[in-house]
């Protein structure tokens, strides 16, 4: 018998034309649309499905709207196949934003709720640093402490201070997102050469997510949990901070704020899962990051994915 994680995309999954296919072949997807735009007073479906891509592409728009694309793809499992993430999952977990995602499918958050928090966490950390003053850049081929170590290098400017950088992701398989001040993330690029990492890239983002600069943003969402909080999850989540499981609605709300500023350690939660008796991981929403993320991390690992009304025909049949 499988057991099964339901996992929810990040930030990049996003596309133009992002669930238009599911409104077109199901209500229940609609349905979800529909309440999102409403929530948040927004068009945000019409941005969605017909773009302009760089408008979906901000951050206050991009969470959002992958949380809505997620959710009506759970919702038409649910609807018409029957089959519920808070039944099916024995653990939930999401890749940054991805945790409302995860959260929302499990029952902590409603749909409303959880999109307005993404749409203020998405405003708060693009207000947190001034544009062009912060950077990511991806490390591959790199594991998490050589990234640590070459953060606290870079992290020395030429004058004798020290900048913020640290690292933001630890994707797994060779893959760390590092983040911080712009001119600390270039130097980092030059030492990670230096240190024979395979390769070391800046990353188009308008903002260094996932560092000690998120703060404001970090404040901004400790107010706005405060205001909204989190039920208790109907399965735990791995949670993206400690990677461990999780169903205290205060220590999610804690985590959440944290998770601000805090390492995605996407790498030890897929661990965690594996070690939690997890041996199916189910992608629920746009792309399938985190599909390839877990084959690269756990090679023997049965990972499914649905993000189209024939992708979500052929789950239904795997489940």
């Amino acid at each position: 018998m499988a057991v099964y994680a339901f996992v929810f995309p990040g930030q990049g999954s996003q596309g133009v034309g992002m669930g238009r296919d599911l409104a077109a072949a199901f209500a229940a997807a609609r349905e979800v649309f529909e309440e999102v735009d409403e929530a948040l007073r927004q068009r945000l479906s019409k941005l969605m499905f017909e773009g302009p891509a760089e408008e979906l592409t901000l951050t206050e728009n991009a969470q959002p709207a992958l949380l809505a694309h997620s959710l009506a793809v759970a919702r038409v499992l649910e609807r018409e196949g029957g089959v519920r993430v808070a039944d099916r999952a024995a653990v939930v977990a999401g890749h940054s934003l991805g945790e409302y995602s995860a959260l929302a499918a499990a029952g902590s958050f409603a749909l409303g709720a959880a999109a307005t928090l993404l749409k203020l966490r998405g405003q708060a950390m693009q207000r947190a640093v001034p544009a062009g003053e912060g950077a990511m850049a991806a490390l591959l081929g790199a594991d998490l402490e050589q990234a640590r170590t070459i953060c606290d290098a870079a992290a020395e400017t030429p004058e004798g201070g020290r900048e913020v950088i640290e690292p933001a992701n630890d994707n797994g398989g060779g893959q760390v997102v590092i983040s911080g001040a712009r001119g600390a993330v270039e130097r980092a690029l030059g030492l990670a050469r230096e240190r024979g990492v395979k390769r070391a890239m800046l990353l188009p983002v308008s903002a260094p997510f996932h560092c000690a600069l998120m703060g404001p943003a970090a404040d901004a969402m400790r107010d706005a949990l405060g205001a909204n909080p989190p039920d208790a999850p109907a399965v735990p989540l791995i949670a993206n901070v400690n990677a461990q499981k999780v169903t205290d609605p205060a220590e999610i709300a804690r985590l959440l704020v944290e998770q601000v500023t805090a390492t995605v350690r996407w790498r030890e939660s897929v661990e965690t899962m594996a070690a939690l008796g997890v041996d199916t991981f189910v992608e629920l929403g746009a792309g399938k990051v985190l599909s390839g993320l877990v084959r690269r991390i756990l090679p023997d690992a049965t990972v499914l994915a649905a993000a189209t009304p024939a992708e979500i025909e052929q789950l239904l049949k795997s489940l």
